[in-house]
C-alpha cells in the first residue's frame, strides 16, 4: 500500500466517508500485514467542515494558494525583522487576501454539496490566518491535510505597523562632536526609540500569551469536539442495534402469530376430526346391531 496516495485520497473524500474510508484502509493494512501503515492511517483524524473546505480549495486553486503561502512568508519576514514598511504592505495585502479566498472556498464547498454556515465560514478565515502566521499549518494547509482549525490566531497586526520604530539610517557624513542642544535632542531621540521598542516588547509578549490561550482554549474546544464525535458514532451503533434487534422482534412477533394462527387450525382439525372418528364408531355400532339382528332373523326362518 502506497500510505501517501491513500492518505491524500483520505482527505479528498467528503467528512462523512472519511471514517469508513480509513477504517477500511487500516483493516487493508493489516490483512497485508503493513503493521506501520496500519498505525499511522489508524491515527488520522476525520477533518472538520472548515478544514474539509479549505483543503478542497488548496487542492483545487494551487496558484491562489502559493500566493497566499508567499504572503505569509513576507509576513513572517516582516515581523521577525520588525520591518515597520514591508509589514505594513503585507498586512494590507492579508486582509484582502484571506477575504478574497474565504469566498472562494465557501464557493468550492456549496458547488461540493456542502454549503458552509457563518460560523464554518469563520473557522475557514481563522485557517487562512493560521497559514499566514503559523509555518507548520501553511504546509499541512499547502498539502491539503489539515483537520481542524488552528487556535486563534493573534493576527500580524498585534504589533502593528505604527508602533514599530522606523529603521536607523546609516550615517552619511562624519558630524562634529554635538552641542549641548544636539546632546538634548538626541537624548530625547534615543529615549523615544526605547520607549517605542519596550511597547513592542510588550506588545510581542502580550500577543504572545493570548495566542498560548487560544492554543490552549483550541485544544479544549478540540477535545470536546472529539468526545461529542465519540458520543454521537456510539449513540448511532446503538440506534442501529436497536433497529436491528427491532426488525428481528418484529420478526419473531410475525412468526409467533403465524404459529398461533396455524395451532388454531390445526386444533379445529383436530376437534373435526374427532367428532368424524365419534360418528362413525357410532355409525359402526348402529352397522353391527343391524347385521347382528338381521343375523338372528335369518336363522330363524
Amino acid at each position: 500500500m502506497d500510505v501517501e496516495e491513500a492518505i491524500d485520497a483520505l482527505y479528498g473524500l467528503r467528512p462523512e466517508e472519511f471514517v469508513a474510508a480509513r477504517d477500511a484502509l487500516v483493516a487493508q493494512a493489516r490483512r497485508e500485514k503493513d503493521t506501520a501503515a496500519a498505525r499511522r492511517i489508524a491515527a488520522l483524524r476525520r477533518p472538520t467542515l472548515a478544514a474539509w473546505a479549505s483543503n478542497l480549495f488548496a487542492r483545487q486553486r494551487p496558484e491562489e494558494a502559493t500566493r497566499l503561502l508567499e504572503l505569509g512568508e513576507t509576513l513572517r519576514q516582516a515581523h521577525r525583522t520588525l520591518d515597520a514598511g514591508q509589514l505594513r504592505q503585507a498586512s494590507r495585502q492579508q486582509h484582502q487576501m484571506i477575504t478574497l479566498l474565504a469566498r472562494e472556498t465557501a464557493a468550492l464547498a456549496q458547488q461540493a454539496g456542502l454549503p458552509l454556515t457563518e460560523a464554518v465560514r469563520h473557522e475557514v478565515e481563522q485557517i487562512l490566518h493560521g497559514v499566514l502566521a503559523d509555518p507548520q499549518v501553511a504546509e499541512e494547509w499547502a498539502a491539503a491535510r489539515l483537520t481542524k482549525a488552528p487556535a486563534a490566531t493573534v493576527d500580524f497586526t498585534a504589533v502593528t505597523p505604527e508602533a514599530l520604530p522606523e529603521r536607523p539610517q546609516p550615517p552619511v557624513a562624519t558630524t562634529p562632536a554635538p552641542t549641548r542642544g544636539t546632546q538634548s535632542r538626541t537624548a530625547k531621540s534615543d529615549r523615544r526609540g526605547e520607549a517605542r521598542r519596550e511597547r513592542v516588547k510588550r506588545a510581542r509578549a502580550r500577543s504572545e500569551e493570548a495566542a498560548a490561550q487560544a492554543r490552549r482554549s483550541q485544544d479544549a474546544l478540540t477535545e470536546a469536539q472529539d468526545a461529542k464525535q465519540a458520543a454521537d458514532a456510539r449513540a448511532g451503533r446503538a440506534r442501529d442495534r436497536v433497529s436491528e434487534l427491532e426488525e428481528q422482534l418484529q420478526a419473531v412477533r410475525d412468526e409467533l402469530r403465524e404459529a398461533t394462527e396455524a395451532a388454531g387450525l390445526a386444533d379445529t382439525a383436530v376437534k373435526d376430526a374427532a367428532r368424524a372418528v365419534d360418528k362413525a364408531r357410532r355409525n359402526a355400532d348402529r352397522a353391527s346391531r343391524e347385521l347382528a339382528k338381521l343375523s338372528e332373523d335369518t336363522d330363524e326362518v
